[in-house]
């Protein structure tokens, strides 16, 4: 099965589209990530309410909204990825014991 996947990725990589996006996703993970799942939104707004008879400015001012809530979800989703890259800064660029960076009170000096 690894065979198959290793396989299957050069072979993408080898069609001309699909490796320019591969590249932009690896690039802007989170921006790719936005385009999907706003893609995905979209369309299934579009197929659930293609009946309701909804204005030009409704179906705009959904999609709008789609796209925004799309782009708060990623926003959230990443947050935990930050926060790991935060404490893993902080406890490998920490070479100071604890007690030496304890501040001296000036009232007891």
């Amino acid at each position: 099965m690894q065979n198959f996947f290793s396989g299957l990725s050069t072979r993408l990589n080898n069609v001309p589209v699909v490796r320019d996006i591969i590249k932009f996703a690896d690039m802007r993970p989170r921006l790719a990530a936005w385009i999907v799942l706003s893609l995905g939104i979209v369309i299934l707004l579009m197929f659930e309410a293609r009946d309701v008879g909804l204005l030009i400015g409704q179906w705009i001012a959904l999609i709008v909204a789609s796209v925004l809530v799309a782009g708060l979800c990623i926003w959230i989703v990443t947050w935990e990825d930050s926060d790991e890259q935060v404490t893993d800064t902080t406890v490998t660029t920490s070479s100071e014991p604890a007690a030496a960076k304890a501040v001296e009170d000036p009232k007891t000096s």
